[in-house]
């Protein structure tokens, strides 16, 4: 569970969606009928998050006002889900999951790759605001464990070079190959197909 930092230093006074931001929102809002449209307060809370890079009190008021709700309703959805980031993050977020699946896969390793490669530890951004790096819990993709999530994207079947790789090309400006690491497709058995791998009943 995220909480709402008692610094309050680095909170913005106000916040303003953009236009095409608000457009997006408003939108949100139209797909539910009148007086259910609390029910829009993540996706609005996520279009808060995509412009501004996090999400600010002064974000959540606004959301609040906009959907007729108690500023309570609101921050209780954003501290609840570990998605909403509640203080500036880095342009690249590397989340690491450390859940059971990821750990017997290595993911204390790619932990501390990470940690070597940025020069950070565990909740830190680096100097230059660039990456901020973080723990997180089961990211549901278990079969191609370990996973780090980053933006919209997971890296998967990731190993310490796999690891370096991306980060090192993050650094360049470069967008890595999200997916498996390893050039499995998808969740298909890392050694490839052990069952089904004939035409039951031949050719014909």
């Amino acid at each position: 569970m995220s909480s709402i930092n008692s610094d309050d230093s680095f909170q913005p006074a106000t916040f303003s969606f953009t236009e095409e931001s608000l457009a997006q929102a408003k939108a949100f809002i139209a797909k539910y009928p009148a007086g259910r449209q609390r029910s829009a307060v993540m996706p609005i809370l996520d279009l808060v998050q995509r412009q501004e890079g996090w999400v600010s009190l002064a974000a959540m008021n606004h959301v609040a006002e906009m959907l007729e709700l108690a500023p309570m309703r609101v921050y209780e959805v954003a501290t609840f889900y570990t998605m909403f980031q509640l203080k500036p993050v880095g342009k690249y977020h590397l989340q690491v999951c450390t859940n059971v699946p990821c750990m017997l896969r290595g993911s204390a390793e790619i932990v501390e790759t990470a940690e070597q490669e940025l020069g950070v530890h565990i909740g830190e951004t680096t100097a230059d605001g660039l990456f901020t790096l973080s723990e997180v819990e089961c990211l549901g993709a278990c079969v191609n464990a370990p996973v780090i999530w980053i933006g919209d994207d997971y890296y998967e079947d990731l190993g310490i070079e796999s690891t370096k790789d991306i980060i090192r090309a993050l650094k360049r400006g470069e967008t890595p190959k999200p997916g498996s690491q390893t050039g499995r497709s998808g969740a298909a058995p890392a050694g490839g197909p052990t069952t089904l791998t004939s035409i039951p009943g031949g050719d014909a």
